[in-house]
């Protein structure tokens, strides 16, 4: 299976951040500019996105991952290769068993008195928590999803990540939409028209999933509804390379030139060194060589 990738604006709305924050987090060198994101750069935002919703200021952050970064030659990368939480305002993290304070490298105690009191206590259910809990378990299944998927494992212990991540969380948007990709890809349009539908109900505004569902719309010979759903992709993410690229092959079939232009244009300024952008400028040539009035050159 293809190495799946995302675009900045795909990955921002995975993770639920804006581009202004995303932007934040690379000017204070919390991590690299990416244009296109793999499941590795994802893992990076969503630690960050959980270590921002503890409230661990970004300073403390970037100094926890230079002192790991130091005293732990061998990781690469703190952020996908150990798994970082707050206590507080600092950064722990946890390796071979034990927890490490990030900046300090002290070991920690596991529990201190009031936790294992807190442990020992009758157990109350907590319905708030009991949600957050399944919610992050189904993220937990959908990341599973995205790794199996990215080391080519076999399509069915895919489908199954994904499945439980979705009984988990009815409204994971992600696997739903990665779920309804694995049906359209074995050419089962009817479960995958309603994965996507599922998706879109969870969250009209998600690109991808308007992307997804105008490609199947467009395999399967319906014109109109394609370009419906690409162009609210577009309205979505406006620089949504691929929409333009359909949406042009679209427009050139159906003999909307004009239309065709716009995107064809757009498109090359979006991708201009691709194998496809070769393709775009070939057709783009011929649209306007079919435009030019003969007899019209000195």
């Amino acid at each position: 299976m293809a190495k799946q990738t995302y675009s900045r604006e795909e990955a921002r709305r995975l993770v639920g951040i804006s581009e202004r924050l995303l932007k934040s987090w690379e000017d204070k060198k919390l991590l690299a500019h990416h244009s296109l994101y793999t499941f590795l750069e994802l893992l990076e935002l969503r630690t960050l996105v959980k270590l921002r919703e503890d409230r661990v200021p970004p300073l403390q952050i970037r100094r926890a991952l230079t002192a790991l970064a130091k005293k732990l030659k061998h990781i690469e990368n703190p952020l996908t290769e150990l798994k970082l939480y707050a206590d507080g305002k600092k950064v722990r993290v946890e390796i071979d068993g034990k927890t490490m304070d990030a900046e300090s490298g002290q070991l920690m105690l596991n529990f201190d008195q009031v936790e294992l009191r807190r442990m020992l206590a009758f157990p109350t259910k907590d319905p708030a928590a009991e949600d957050r809990e399944k919610r992050a378990s189904a993220e937990r299944w959908f990341q599973r999803g995205l790794e199996l998927e990215q080391t080519g494992s076999p399509v069915e212990h895919v489908t199954q990540a994904y499945e439980k991540a979705i009984e988990l969380d009815p409204n994971s948007a992600g696997a739903l939409v990665n779920l309804g990709t694995i049906y359209f890809n074995a050419r089962d349009f009817a479960r995958a028209k309603q994965f996507y539908e599922r998706a879109l109900e969870v969250d009209p505004e998600y690109a991808l999933a308007h992307f997804d569902l105008a490609n199947l719309y467009d395999e399967r010979g319906d014109r109109n509804k394609a370009v419906e759903h690409y162009q609210a992709a577009l309205r979505i993410a406006p620089n949504y390379a691929d929409a333009h690229y359909n949406l042009a092959l679209l427009y050139q079939g159906s003999n909307q030139m004009m239309r065709a232009v716009r995107h064809w244009t757009n498109y090359l300024k979006l991708d201009p060194a691709s194998h496809w952008a070769n393709i775009a400028r070939r057709e783009l040539a011929k649209l306007r060589e079919a435009a030019v009035v003969p007899g019209s050159r000195a």
